[in-house]
């Protein structure tokens, strides 16, 4: 028998995320910074039974993006992914968003 799901996968974060991010991150290939797995953040396993979003990595388990909203503020915290890595043509096409660049393949954000 084996251990019953307990999380979304990374899609279910989409609300939350586009309240911060214009572009949807869901589609994002992002890196974890503890095994070095480059996935898209889709496939993150997601915890909702805490005070905001927690998304885990789906080899190792580690804490990739903590969210946590307040009446005043959102928390974000990023440090368990290297980068997310949006392709930009691909955003543009599919929600038309002013203000990319059609010339550029990806925007790739380096997480420190």
């Amino acid at each position: 028998m084996s251990a019953p799901m307990n999380y979304l996968d990374g899609n279910a974060a989409a609300g939350e995320l586009s309240r911060i991010f214009a572009m949807d991150i869901t589609c994002a290939e992002g890196q974890c910074a503890n095994c070095g797995a480059k996935r898209r953040f889709a496939e993150a396993h997601l915890y909702v039974q805490c005070p905001g979003l927690v998304a885990r990595c789906a080899l190792c388990g580690h804490v990739l993006l903590r969210l946590v909203t307040t009446e005043q503020h959102v928390f974000l915290d990023l440090h368990g992914m290297r980068y997310l890595s949006v392709d930009a043509a691909q955003q543009e096409a599919s929600n038309e968003q002013p203000g990319l660049s059609p010339s550029s393949n990806s925007i790739r954000a380096r997480l420190l």
